[in-house]
């Protein structure tokens, strides 16, 4: 995943005008910047400052506090394993074996074709689906081992 990013910083420069530059829409400019990206490219973190008139400190801050956002490059594809309680009870640690397995990767790790990044996450508020996992937006509930891979075949097969 060494491959240089290409910001187009009109793109950027969009997304911070349609909150009105407001810095208390921080958040969600830089979900927005994700959602393009799959990563808040660090060097935008410095425009991000200015053109909003806080200090770089307070975008690091909001970047290191939510999960949905990061400094890192991420897979095309977010896997993100629900292990709250109502998930954990019903097999969450066993779907988080199976992708592991399958994707060759552990959880906070991107495979090397940049196609998948999996995490764990405390709740996606699904709890009567469980276990669930979230590709990007969409949710899949019900799971077990095999229902969850037949899940990530069919994104493998999209990617290609």
């Amino acid at each position: 995943m060494g491959k240089a990013i290409e910001i187009d910083w009109n793109i950027i420069e969009n997304v911070i005008k349609q909150y009105s530059e407001n810095r208390e829409a921080l958040l969600m400019i830089m979900q927005d910047i994700s959602d393009i990206y799959n990563f808040v490219p660090p060097e935008v973190v410095p425009f991000l400052a200015k053109k909003l008139g806080i200090r770089e400190s307070q975008v690091y801050s909001v970047a290191t506090f939510y999960k949905t956002i990061s400094l890192k490059p991420r897979g095309k594809y977010i896997v993100n394993v629900c292990t709250g309680t109502a998930c954990h009870v019903r097999g969450a640690e066993k779907i988080m074996d199976a992708l592991k397995q399958n994707l060759m990767i552990e959880e906070g790790q991107t495979t090397d074709d940049g196609i998948f990044s999996l995490a764990a996450v405390r709740c996606v508020g699904c709890c009567a689906s469980g276990p669930v996992i979230t590709v990007n937006h969409d949710t899949h509930g019900g799971l077990d081992r095999s229902k969850v891979l037949d899940v990530i075949e069919g994104y493998k097969k999209s990617a290609s």
